[in-house]
């Protein structure tokens, strides 16, 4: 079996989202020791945001040389995801929504006839046998019921992402508050790390 570990934060060893995403990573290799892990890190070696070139060359242009290797990154991104069975996501809420490089690694592998396809009923996603666990970090508070819920477009963005690729239940650890006060962080922590030691490794 195997599992693809992804970061998309910034802040590198300070980074909540990651420290989640770590401890979910850990939980499933201890309860699942032949697990094959695989590690992608989309700030120190980040996709470049698609541009009309690309999308020509996915047309069956011939790629301008500078952008060769570039789309040789993105398919090797895809190629990575489709192998996988397990997707363990580090997500933190910048500006109300996911990060600029989160993003473009989505950009890779929301490809039709790959993850998904259109027919007579609509759109059909094609990776659906797949499990995504997402950790995700928000400064504030978001959740329903909230005043600020409305401006929440990180979760109910990647559920809505990983749903039109026929992942339906994507799940969710959140630490969420950690910017309102060092006690609200170390809670939103704890109980994020919590959360991930009592996740169902099945």
């Amino acid at each position: 079996m195997k599992l693809l570990h992804i970061d998309s934060s910034v802040l590198g060893p300070h980074s909540v989202s990651r420290q989640v995403s770590a401890a979910i990573v850990e939980r499933l290799r201890k309860a699942n020791p032949g697990l094959d892990i695989s590690y992608r890190d989309l700030t120190l070696v980040p996709l470049a945001h698609l541009t009309g070139s690309h999308l020509a060359a996915g047309q069956g242009a011939a790629p301008e040389i500078a952008l060769q290797a570039d789309i040789a990154a993105g398919q090797s991104a895809l190629e990575e995801f489709l192998a996988s069975d397990i997707i363990v996501l580090g997500a933190p809420m910048y500006n109300f929504t996911i990060p600029s490089q989160l993003k473009a690694w989505i950009d890779r592998i929301l490809v039709a006839g790959k993850t998904f396809k259109y027919g007579a009923q609509g759109v059909e996603g094609l990776a659906g046998n797949k499990r995504v666990i997402v950790a995700i970090s928000r400064g504030g508070f978001y959740g329903p019921g909230t005043p600020t819920a409305v401006g929440e477009h990180l979760e109910t963005y990647l559920r809505w992402v990983f749903g039109f690729i026929g992942i339906k239940s994507p799940e969710f650890i959140s630490a969420d508050g950690i910017q309102i006060g060092p006690e609200y962080r170390e809670k939103a922590v704890a109980d994020a790390l919590e959360a991930a030691s009592n996740l169902n490794a099945a």
